[in-house]
Formats: structure tokens, sequence, C-alpha cells
């Protein structure tokens, strides 16, 4: 009797100790923690996405001011720093003739027959003004360097607004007097920030604005080798001559008759 009363206990014991062990090994501590480190990631995406949504809302406020519209035209005039002048489109020169701009880097007058891939593209090394100005005539906005001033971090930045943005071109230009310049038609804006909010004023309020440049809808896309421009291999930049250098063209003819206008993309 005594033995069986033992036995009894010791088989309950015995229950008890596996009870708690399945207990404890049906707790999927595993699962638990692979679900609630899923809902934090989750959380921590969506949290980022409000607030870039959040920013680029606040970003898009900001602008609305530098936006053209019937009323504001052109929205440039509001911004500290733009340069302008009323220059008369569709001058055209050849290949090898080079135009003497009175501006540096130039922001409009005659310009190569041919304009330069515009349709975001950054190009490594200094092309030829005469190709660029020719973007500008179309409503492309034009950012130049001064690559001896503007490298790393900085040159990123810039990058990132230009690449992959439709009527946006950026480009080196050697001996820039300012570390950065924008250039759209008749305007210019010559910074030292590359955080300045003028940047994206200057692009919201001069890319393709229809009132600011001679030719709108024209296209920005490379044209190719049977038109004379390979955006991987451009015509090279060649400092431009001084004004009344022989065999130069005028940066403005006054009484030139314009050519037709480029057709749209």
């Amino acid at each position: 009797m005594g033995r069986f009363m033992v036995s009894g206990k010791n088989s309950k014991a015995v229950r008890n100790a596996r009870a708690a062990v399945v207990t404890r090994r049906s707790t999927p501590w595993g699962l638990i923690s692979a679900v609630v480190v899923v809902v934090l990631f989750a959380g921590a995406v969506f949290g980022y996405a409000f607030l870039r949504g959040e920013e680029n809302a606040e970003r898009l406020s900001a602008l609305a001011p530098f936006t053209p519209s019937a009323e504001n035209p052109d929205p440039s005039t509001q911004i500290e720093g733009v340069q302008a002048i009323e220059y008369t489109g569709g001058q055209h020169v050849d290949p090898v003739t080079q135009v003497a701009y009175t501006q540096s880097p130039p922001f409009g007058g005659a310009h190569d027959a041919v304009w330069a891939a515009c349709n975001g593209v950054v190009y490594d090394q200094a092309v030829r003004s005469e190709n660029l100005v020719h973007s500008l005539e179309h409503g492309a906005v034009w950012i130049a360097y001064n690559p001896d001033q503007v490298s790393g971090a900085a040159l990123d930045t810039l990058r990132a607004k230009v690449e992959g943005q439709q009527y946006m071109v950026m480009s080196p230009f050697p001996g820039l007097d300012t570390p950065f310049s924008l250039q759209s038609w008749g305007h210019q804006l010559k910074l030292t920030d590359v955080d300045d909010v003028r940047i994206d004023q200057f692009v919201a309020a001069l890319r393709v604005n229809r009132n600011t440049h001679p030719e709108p809808g024209a296209s920005c896309a490379e044209v190719g080798v049977s038109g004379g421009f390979v955006r991987t291999s451009p015509p090279p930049f060649v400092p431009a001559p001084a004004p009344g250098t022989p065999g130069t063209q005028a940066e403005t003819t006054a009484g030139a008759d314009p050519v037709t206008p480029d057709a749209g993309s």
C-alpha cells in the first residue's frame, strides 16, 4: 500500500513535469519575435513614407508661388539674384563656328543647329556651349558647375536634381566664376550653396515655362549620330572667343531672320 502511494506520487510528479515541459515548448516565442519584428519594420516603413509624404507636400506648397500661371507668367522675377536678358531665338550656327558669347555660361543668343540631349542627362565632361544653349531654347534648365569647386557630396546633391528629370541637363563648366550656375533661356542664377532653396525655385519657375523660351514643345531627346550629337560623346567645350574675333558669330545679330522652330517630340 505504501509502495503504491509512493509510486502514485512519483507518477503524478512525472506527469506534472512533462506537462510543464510541454507547456514551455508549446509557446512559439520565435514566431512571436518574428511577427513583432515584421510589425515594427512595417511601422517604420509606413512612418518613413508618411514623413516623406509630408515633406514633399510642404516642398510643393513652398514652390507654389514659383509655378507659372496666367497671372504669374514668369515667377523667376520673385527670385533674388536672377539675371534676365531678352534674346531672339532661332539663330543657328554650323558645328564648327563659335559664338562670341557675352555671358559665361551663356544663356541665350545664337547657337548650334543641334541641341544637346537634355532629358535628365548629367555629362561628366564639359560640353560645347552652342549645343547647350539650343537646349535652353527648348525649355531646359542647365546646371553648370566649376569642377575645381564642386565635388563629392555637393556634386551628388546637384546630380540628384537632374538625373531622370525631363528638360534638365548638367555639365562641368571650366573657369566658372562661382561654384555653380543655373541657366534657362534668357535667365541665369549664380549660386554657392547646393542647399540653396532658390535652386528648386528657379527650376519650378522656368523649366518648360511656355512664357519664357522660344520653342515650347520642342524635344530634349538625343538626336544621335545622324543629327550630329551623341550624348556619350558630345562635342567638347571650348571657351567662348572675345566679341569681334574674326570667324566667329556674334551672340545676337540685329535684324537676323530666325529659322523655322524645331518640331516637338
